[in-house]
């Protein structure tokens, strides 16, 4: 029996009850999970010879095994896909693919006095999440909201009833300036704190009438005791309610927690726009891209949508407005298309959201993309220069050394406009007593390019002197030397005027300070102007400790070795303690090292 035979023997098994199916191509792989009312109708429906679409023809030439899961629901099925895509992630599913890390707003259950934080981690058993929030402005804003109306603590202290009875906390500056009550130091009951936070866990539900008809009743309870302050005070947090609902989209007061889902497709893509209504307040509004897999249907894909999204965004609501009519049988939930008044108003305002979000990916794909910072910066600098190449990678040299005391050199790396530390070079200058700067820097372009030849490596777009024209003309000597003068743009940067010195040319090119050009040069200059220094001081250094050690008498070059490794300074030697040293080195040449110090400090003084 060959596979087409084996398969129409399966389909003829199938049963005609609602369940989930599964296909396997020959390497055993799930490649689609679908569901259906009827098993047996649904599947047979992808073997037809009518069957024109190529996308299920693909499909359909890879299956070799079917497989199936008979559900009481059709909901029942829905729910099981949905779980198995998620998973298993088949090629041949639509996929609600988002790169995002959508924050939460957490409050912890597991300590006294909870905590209220945004967090991009979900930890199991820690605490409430709330979310997530398609942006972080919009959890920012309500967290600032709930700083000014409540005064939860910021602290991660185990406020445990042991420790604060210990005292083993003091309150600190949040007390004081009025953010935080004191529960670190009993100043708060947990009863009047837990209050707080279940009013807060209201507001960030949407149900901004809870915390504001609270507020309202202590306000005239406060007048009434002639508590004007405090009534003041009430009064203050119900204008911010007001001030944040004002902000809010008000659709209608007497629509509560409903789903809106509004969905336009084309041939490759479909498009949904997704609001949530919360005490008449548009509280979240969610766009999101599908693109078609198996020419499937609006339905399918609104159906699929709906579920991912309401456990995404955590959504009870028992009301869902969509623009298609849709049958789940999920229990207790109506989903219907309306026709007129308010609810009609709120799917034609959804449907606008998706179809100016459909409009924006259009454009987006088809507009010419904007030119890369870095390449915009790269282009301006080879029409400054007049560069024949684009300097994406650029290689600069500087010399450091304090009146001819440890000289020494350093190279830095730019490539595609961002500096490469790992191709960052340190030089200690060997051919050059005292401070010849020209001779230095022909030592080290010279070993530098030799060695780049030597190993077939590829050479600079663009060299830059720290330095003038004796600088400069010392680099172009070594690549003279070196036959590959006039291969690579070389240029020269003094530091007095900014000056742009090109080699044989005695006239410099003066770029204007504001220039994205210079600015580029110099940040380059600079970068290898502080790698060269910090190698300096750091050679300099070593060479005074090691030359300090070696006349203690006494101290070999391996007990010197380990002692300035581990120091830089004879001050951090002589205040460290004792036996830290001895840990080091040993007792005895401790001794002998403090003594030295002792008497190096004796004639100091």
């Amino acid at each position: 029996m060959n596979n087409a035979e084996a398969l129409k023997e399966r389909i003829r098994q199938l049963p005609e009850l609602p369940g989930i199916y599964k296909y396997f191509d020959q390497e055993n792989t799930l490649i689609y999970v679908g569901k259906a009312k009827s098993l047996r109708k649904r599947v047979s429906s992808y073997f037809t010879k009518t069957q024109t679409d190529r996308k299920t023809m693909r499909l359909v030439s890879q299956i070799r095994q079917i497989e199936y899961i008979v559900v009481d629901t059709e909901y029942d099925a829905l729910l099981l896909e949905n779980s198995l895509i998620k998973e298993h992630q088949p090629k041949y599913n639509i996929m609600l693919r988002d790169d995002k890390t959508y924050p939460y707003i957490c409050i912890t259950t597991n300590e006294r006095f909870p905590r209220v934080f945004p967090t991009r981690r979900v930890v199991r058993n820690a605490g409430i999440y709330f979310g997530p929030y398609p942006s972080g402005r919009t959890m920012n804003a309500l967290l600032e909201l709930l700083k000014k109306l409540y005064t939860f603590r910021t602290c991660n202290y185990a406020l445990t009833q042991a420790a604060v009875n210990a005292h083993k906390f003091k309150v600190c500056l949040e007390y004081h300036i009025g953010n935080c009550k004191g529960p670190c130091e009993a100043k708060q009951t947990e009863a009047d704190y837990n209050a707080e936070i279940t009013q807060a866990s209201h507001i960030i539900r949407g149900h901004l009438t809870i915390a504001k008809q609270y507020f309202k009743e202590q306000m005239l309870l406060a007048a009434e005791n002639y508590a004007f302050e405090e009534a003041q005070r009430y009064k203050e947090k119900l204008a911010l309610l007001d001030n944040y609902q004002s902000k809010s989209v008000i659709v209608n007061p007497n629509l509560s927690d409903i789903d809106v889902f509004s969905i336009l497709s084309d041939d490759n893509s479909a498009y949904i726009n997704y609001l949530r209504i919360v005490d008449g307040s548009i509280n979240l509004t969610h766009n999101v891209e599908i693109k078609k897999k198996l020419n499937e249907s609006p339905e399918d894909i609104l159906a699929f949508a709906l579920l991912q999204l309401r456990q995404q965004f955590g959504s009870q609501s028992e009301e869902v407005l969509v623009n298609i009519p849709l049958s789940l049988g999920i229990p207790r939930l109506a989903i219907h298309v309306p026709q007129i008044g308010d609810k009609r108003k709120l799917l034609d305002l959804s449907i606008k959201n998706t179809l100016f979000f459909k409009r924006d990916l259009m454009n987006k794909a088809t507009e010419t993309p904007k030119p890369d910072r870095y390449e915009r910066v790269l282009k301006k600098l080879q029409a400054d220069l007049r560069l024949t190449q684009l300097p994406d990678h650029v290689e600069c040299f500087d010399n450091s050394n304090i009146q001819g005391s440890s000289p020494v050199a350093a190279m830095v790396c730019f490539k595609n406009g961002k500096a490469a530390p790992k191709d960052y070079r340190h030089f200690n200058i060997k051919t050059v007593v005292g401070p010849d700067d020209f001779a230095s820097m022909y030592e080290i372009v010279t070993r530098r390019y030799s060695r780049l030849i030597a190993e077939n490596q590829p050479l600079p777009k663009l060299i830059i002197i720290d330095g003038g024209k004796g600088q400069l003309g010392a680099a172009c000597e070594a690549l003279k030397a070196l036959n590959i003068y006039g291969q690579i743009p070389i240029i020269g940067i003094a530091k007095r005027l900014e000056e742009i010195y090109y080699p044989e040319d005695p006239l410099p090119l003066m770029l204007p300070k504001k220039s994205e050009s210079l600015i580029f040069i110099q940040r380059i200059r600079d970068e290898t102007h502080r790698f060269a220094i910090t190698f300096h001081r750091s050679q300099r250094s070593k060479k005074n400790l090691k030359l300090e050690v070696e006349k203690v008498k006494g101290l070999g070059a391996k007990t010197i070795a380990i002692v300035y490794r581990e120091y830089k300074s004879l001050n951090l030697i002589r205040d460290e303690d004792r036996t830290d040293i001895e840990a080091l080195i040993g007792a005895k040449r401790t001794e002998l090292l403090f003594d030295y110090l002792k008497e190096r400090r004796g004639e100091a003084e």
